[in-house]
């Protein structure tokens, strides 16, 4: 898609494009303003308004302008814009697969391992990615925010066992800086807190989010360490290396969490790009995930044999700088369980324990 029409069709100027206020103030949400910007939409109107009632749609006018081709098989629509299967498929699997609800002794806190918890600080996202696992909080009623981090940081501060906290959501970057630097710092001022990490996918699909000012501010809260989520390498724009350096100029570590996604990134040629892309960058692949069992998401899941083929295939091809973790996450105290290419533990495990595998993978 064009800069110079999206800007034009907005009535926007170069200024505007670079304000990450106006590219979040104007997110594209329904069918009708998607048509006029792209021209044809690869959803019809009935099957979009339908998913979008369920899970919302929102995109960034920056996203929006890597799209290159008006459908399903394009990298960016495929995780952006709503699609039928949404809720034609996937009805038998869980809102909830990994029962995060189970372990939140407060709302919106997950506390999974002794260790460390993520704290979901808000519901809001620059753009709804279509293969989100939490996607049901969506268009969840939100209630008070700041009701909920009061809670939250009660909790922290008994919860003394608590070494590292993860700030995610939706995108803890949708907050203003000021409110982020409040939030920051008193997660900071708990004295059995060691480390902070920030979940987002802001310098992907809002890059100009990354401000200086910003960097400045998260430089203060260091040890602070950065994930954010490349799952292509058409997202790995200049702008977006822009935004990774700035976090890594401030003494921020970035690392990335893919997701194997049918359809997106699960060939060997795209998911090299992807890896080789991500070091040239120097943001390093952290972990791959096998996609997530949610409702919602069926129609981006891959089987493990494949994403294990496809990790022997990096193994090969790739410098090991390049090669993440590829893990299928599990509910309880199991998590991230890795799936190592060629491991004869592993096919033995596939066979003996099928049911398992079949639930979660």
């Amino acid at each position: 898609m064009n800069k110079k029409f999206l800007l034009a069709s907005l009535k926007a100027s170069a200024s505007d494009w670079n304000s990450w206020h106006w590219q979040f103030k104007n997110r594209v949400t329904k069918y009708a303003a998607l048509k006029r910007l792209l021209g044809s939409v690869p959803s019809d109107p009935t099957s979009f308004k339908k998913v979008a009632a369920a899970y919302p749609a929102a995109i960034t006018p920056y996203y929006l302008s890597l799209i290159r081709d008006i459908r399903f098989t394009d990298p960016i629509c495929a995780q952006s814009i709503p699609r039928r299967e949404e809720i034609s498929c996937g009805r038998r699997l869980p809102a909830d697969p990994l029962e995060e609800d189970l372990k939140m002794p407060v709302p919106k806190l997950i506390h999974r391992y002794p260790d460390r918890c993520l704290a979901m600080v808000t519901e809001i996202c620059a753009v709804y990615c279509r293969h989100c696992n939490r996607k049901r909080f969506w268009a969840a009623r939100r209630g008070s925010l700041k009701k909920r981090w009061q809670s939250m940081l009660e909790y922290l501060a008994t919860a003394r066992q608590i070494r590292e906290v993860i700030i995610s959501g939706g995108d803890p970057l949708t907050l203003e800086d000021a409110v982020l630097d409040k939030l920051l710092g008193s997660l900071r001022a708990l004295p059995h807190i060691e480390i902070l990490r920030i979940g987002s996918r802001i310098p992907v699909v809002m890059p100009m989010r990354i401000t200086r000012d910003l960097c400045r501010m998260l430089k203060r809260h260091r040890p602070l360490w950065f994930n954010t989520q490349f799952n292509h390498p058409a997202e790995i724009t200049p702008e977006a290396a822009r935004a990774c350096n700035r976090l890594q100029e401030a003494g921020i570590p970035v690392s990335n969490q893919s997701v194997l996604l049918k359809g997106v990134n699960d060939s060997p040629d795209i998911m090299k790009a992807l890896l080789n892309g991500l070091q040239k960058i120097s943001v390093r692949p952290y972990y791959l995930f096998h996609c997530d069992p949610a409702r919602g998401c069926e129609h981006f899941r891959t089987d493990v044999q494949s994403g294990i083929a496809l990790m022997e295939a990096m193994r090969q091809q790739c410098s090991g700088l390049c090669i993440p973790q590829y893990v299928v996450d599990t509910p309880g105290g199991a998590g991230k369980i890795p799936l190592y290419p060629l491991s004869r533990t592993l096919q033995n495990d596939l066979k003996t324990n099928k049911h398992f595998f079949d639930k979660f993978t």
